[in-house]
């Protein structure tokens, strides 16, 4: 089973604004009308796993954006819109058994999703690769993609990719050898 990070962050490493908006996105040149990717890395997901708040920002969306099934993390949460109640489900379980759940029903590559869900993924290890597209603009506060660890976590560099001479998207593998060698 493999768990990915697929997201954008400002130079900075804000992966939204204080008030939670993603417009700043919406201002990136994009003359070829790429998807810089997505569609492909999508195509390789069996499942997404996000928090509460990326669930209302989707919502926000006014359409369901996702033909996968989608796992949201919540303790508050206790009913989904009629409309997605067949494509999403809430869980408040452990991630460590959340992860072992989806595997035993069959869920191999999962796409990992929102800061504080990707932060919480990075405390259990659970992190196996991260697609991170860097876009030149400082947020200067926002909701950052990192948070504080107990430990390092070593990733190796897999590929860069440059859209139209302004974006920058890296590709990173988790490197649990390095760790273990060095123990």
């Amino acid at each position: 089973m493999t768990n990915y990070v697929y997201i954008a962050t400002s130079l900075d490493g804000f992966i939204a604004t204080r008030d939670g908006s993603i417009d700043w996105l919406y201002e990136i040149t994009n003359p070829s009308h790429s998807d810089y990717g997505y569609a492909e890395f999508m195509s390789g997901i069996d499942a997404i796993v996000m928090g509460r708040n990326t669930f209302e920002k989707v919502l926000s969306f006014g359409e369901w954006v996702y033909d996968k099934p989608v796992f949201i993390l919540s303790n508050s949460l206790t009913e989904l819109p009629q409309d997605i109640a067949d494509k999403a489900t809430i869980v408040r379980v452990e991630i460590n058994k959340l992860i072992e759940q989806l595997n035993f029903q069959g869920y191999k590559n999962i796409y990992i999703d929102g800061g504080q869900t990707i932060q919480s993924f990075l405390k259990e290890d659970l992190i196996d690769e991260m697609i991170i597209t860097v876009v030149p603009i400082i947020l200067g506060d926002g909701f950052p993609l990192f948070g504080k660890l107990d430990k390092k976590l070593d990733f190796k560099h897999e590929k860069t990719e440059i859209y139209h001479q302004n974006l920058v998207k890296s590709h990173y593998l988790r490197d649990r050898y390095k760790q273990q060698s060095q123990s």
